[in-house]
């Protein structure tokens, strides 16, 4: 039984920390092959099992020592259908490694969560296509019909809640919120803005949370912004009442395109010190900020950097 899920602890008060460039780091730095982007392969062998576990672990280490809480992500960010289905993978597999990845975070929760530092659990969603390019759009009834298995097996484990990432058009962010709606579990939908601070679609990002908020009746838990650099969208900032839905951030650490990314053959871990001074400017923006963690390039040094920056401006 999920402990959170009916009362998510990271929208009480001081922000939680979240996880970083998960992919990234196990490419880059690990020197690991991760076929389509997909990290829960890693799932399948006990060697994967265990860096995975060591990834979540030092995260979660960042929180204990601030004595704030986090909110892991899983490992399924590519575990929908056409992604599995390139990886070799059917409807049943992609359930059982979606199942998997909450079993290994409601492990690691037993054994490190303290009162001081809860530990949320997040069933991880990403596009059905390319998070960079919003060039095959479903229909909203597409994107729920598509999204809905993955979200009901989520639903069906100890996850506090199901959060989408990298949504690129607001069809398809739509779809996954009817889903999480109708399967009675919370939802975050994390978009992703170019340089411009426009979502790959065209449309601004308050646009696009007002829109979801629309047709939803308002049901997402609340709204991330991830895969982009803080120069790319703090201009975004104008006053407006779509701010106070805007809680959660995950940056990129390079100021690089989605497209100048897509063709790196070397990672970009940008200015850490950068970074972490734009979440302190971000956080005097989001006066609601609730969740702080990295994207692509990030790793647990630019967590730290983070969480030391903002905490120092909030303590």
């Amino acid at each position: 039984m999920s402990p959170y899920r009916h009362h998510l602890p990271q929208l009480a008060g001081r922000p939680f920390l979240s996880d970083s460039g998960l992919e990234t780091t196990l490419i880059f730095h690990d020197g690991l092959d991760l076929p389509c982007f997909a990290s829960f392969v890693l799932l399948d062998t006990e060697a994967g099992r265990e860096r995975l576990w060591r990834y979540y672990a030092e995260h979660v280490q960042l929180a204990l020592d601030a004595q704030t809480g986090i909110v892991l992500e899983t490992t399924t960010w590519r575990a929908n259908p056409d992604w599995g289905a390139k990886l070799g993978y059917d409807a049943a597999q992609l359930a059982t490694f979606n199942r998997a990845a909450v079993a290994q975070l409601v492990e690691l929760r037993a054994a490190m969560q303290t009162p001081a530092s809860p530990i949320v659990i997040s069933g991880n969603l990403g596009p059905r296509g390319d998070g960079y390019r919003a060039d095959a759009r479903m229909s909203v009834e597409e994107a729920r019909a598509y999204h809905a298995p993955q979200v009901e097996t989520i639903a069906g484990t100890e996850a506090d809640l199901v959060s989408v990432f990298t949504m690129n058009y607001v069809e398809e962010a739509i779809g996954v919120v009817l889903a999480a709606r109708a399967a009675d579990i919370p939802v975050v939908v994390s978009f992703t803005v170019e340089t411009n601070g426009r979502l790959p679609s065209g449309m601004t990002l308050a646009e696009a949370i007002a829109a979801t908020d629309d047709a939803t009746g308002g049901y997402p838990a609340y709204y991330m912004l991830n895969c982009a650099h803080p120069s790319h969208f703090t201009h975004l900032f104008d006053g407006g009442k779509w701010q106070a839905r805007l809680r959660g951030v995950r940056a990129n650490a390079s100021k690089r395109s989605h497209a100048e990314l897509d063709e790196a053959t070397e990672i970009d871990i940008g200015d850490i010190a950068e970074l972490a001074q734009g979440y302190r400017q971000l956080a005097g923006h989001l006066p609601s900020l609730a969740v702080v963690g990295g994207c692509c390039g990030t790793d647990c040094r630019h967590v730290a950097a983070i969480r030391d920056s903002l905490f120092a401006r909030v303590a």
